[in-house]
């Protein structure tokens, strides 16, 4: 008799695999629109903002937009923005980052080329098969921040599950906290409010002992802005473009625009779009402080014309990854894409969706993949087993980021020539010299007979997954790099703390 998940024990350590720290693209990038529909889309995104504009809430950034001759009506919180002032924001962009981490092996080059990926971010729940969907808590937001940090496939920490019980005026300390002591990659901050961010700066400058200087020597913090499609930007998002751009961390601006709900049912025109909305965030964060590291983002898909809910790996979703990287490139910046699940389960359904929308990121060339393990339900929650069961996913395509060796030794002449016809290549002195090495080692991937794989308990895939996440986590110890850090942050939080905390920004 087999024993069940629940039951299971840890036994052999989880096989890490290491040398995916800094990925570069192997596939040349491929389009989804011809060179002259991605102008008219551009174009047409220009014409956007120049005639019908954008709302802005902030009454700070309507004023810097003022001052750089947009044309803006205070009574409606409308700007028009000029081509000529978003052709200066792209000129003045950075096209290559330095993302900065507690551990320099960590440090990544954000720029055209890299191949980046981030965990699900932003989930209010978190489920897996042992304890069931729950909201997220202070002990699944760190489980969360370790299984990021244990794989090097995940190259930027992404604010996984929402510790929703740590009152909301507190929380970016439990955020920042946690991260600081328990991960060494580029970090993630939320912009809720000009208070909240410059805490978390504080902190990390604190943690790493940091002075203004060296805080802004390449990029500490990441942030994402999510416009309020269509053609809204809201007071926490304005002000983060503004005070991310000043203290020189990376805004990641990404409007989320769902063709049939807020943005048009054609791709090409929720493309538009997004485009404008992005666009107006970038022009922003330049005339904030020129050269203000800043990404372009795309994350367009479709809904369901049913219920209304988002829908992720479908050919919308797939063309509309692909139609973003073209106008990155357009632009000729580094940008951010997402994969995502609509799935309630780590089953089929949720691989299908994360890996069509995976390779559809990878062959359009995004710099970070968003959302690339352990997204469920469009974002509501955050799932053991689906972040293992991506993970290997995300390892095969690391994979294929390594050039594969053919030389003259690869090439195996000698080997050939060694086997007679009808032979096999198991004993051949080049398959000894290399089989240990030869071939990817599965993280999930059960490749044994039926025979065997009943002997062992025939597991699927998710639950194997389940033996896999525990184990990850029961090895766990922080990294060398953290070990000061909780001793420097205990006093400033406690003061925090004491002095009421920070309310978010509305």
């Amino acid at each position: 008799m087999t024993d069940t998940p629940r039951q299971r024990r840890p036994r052999a350590p989880v096989p890490l695999r290491a040398g995916y720290k800094q990925l570069r693209h192997p596939f040349a990038p491929q389009a989804a629109f011809s060179g002259d529909e991605i102008a008219a889309m551009h174009d047409t995104a220009l014409r956007v903002l120049e005639n019908l504009g954008i709302r802005i809430l902030l009454d700070e950034a309507r004023s810097i937009f003022r001052a750089a001759g947009a044309l803006v009506d205070d009574d409606s919180q409308m700007v028009r923005i000029g081509r000529d002032l978003v052709a200066e924001a792209l000129s003045a962009a950075p096209r290559s980052i330095r993302l900065r981490a507690a551990d320099p092996a960590h440090e990544q080059i954000f720029e055209p080329g890299a191949a980046l990926f981030m965990a699900g971010s932003g989930c209010p729940n978190v489920t897996d098969a042992l304890r069931g969907r729950r909201p997220g808590s202070r002990e699944s937001f760190v489980e969360t921040l370790r299984l990021q940090q244990s794989f090097d496939v995940i190259h930027m920490h992404g604010p996984s599950a929402e510790p929703q019980d740590v009152p909301i005026h507190l929380r970016h300390y439990t955020l920042m906290q946690e991260q600081l002591t328990n991960c060494t990659k580029p970090l993630f901050v939320y912009s809720r409010g000009r208070g909240q961010v410059a805490q978390s700066f504080e902190m990390i400058r604190l943690a790493h002992n940091l002075d203004d200087a060296a805080f802004q020597d390449g990029v500490w913090a990441t942030t994402v802005i999510n416009s309020n499609s269509p053609r809204q930007l809201d007071i926490p998002m304005a002000r983060g473009i503004i005070d991310f751009a000043r203290a020189g961390q990376l805004s990641l601006i990404t409007p989320f625009c769902l063709a049939g709900a807020m943005a048009p049912v054609t791709v090409a025109g929720a493309l538009v779009l997004q485009h404008a909305e992005a666009l107006a965030g970038i022009t922003l964060a330049q005339l904030a402080r020129a050269g203000a590291p800043v990404a372009y983002g795309g994350f367009s898909s479709n809904v369901d014309m049913k219920s209304g809910s988002p829908a992720f790996g479908t050919p919308e979703h797939i063309r509309a990854n692909l139609g973003s990287g073209q106008l990155a490139r357009f632009i000729g910046l580094p940008w951010r894409s997402a994969t995502g699940s609509a799935s309630n389960a780590a089953d089929a359904q949720g691989a299908a969706e994360t890996v069509n929308a995976l390779w559809a990121a990878m062959l359009a060339q995004a710099t970070v993949t968003v959302h690339a393990a352990g997204w469920l339900e469009g974002g509501l929650s955050f799932g053991y087993e689906k972040f293992i069961l991506d993970v290997e996913a995300l390892q095969t395509l690391a994979e294929l980021c390594r050039p594969a060796a053919a030389d003259a030794a690869a090439l195996a002449y000698d080997a050939i020539a060694e086997v007679a016809p009808g032979g096999h290549f198991f004993a051949a002195h080049h398959t000894m010299e290399r089989y240990q090495t030869a071939f990817y080692a599965p993280l999930v991937a059960d490749l044994s007979n039926h025979g065997l794989w009943t002997e062992n308990g025939a597991l699927r895939a998710d639950q194997r997954a389940t033996a896999i996440w525990q184990r990850t986590l029961a090895e766990f110890t922080p990294p060398p790099a953290c070990k000061d850090a909780g001793a420097r942050l205990a006093p400033y939080v406690a003061a925090q703390i004491a002095a009421g905390g920070m309310l978010p920004e509305d």
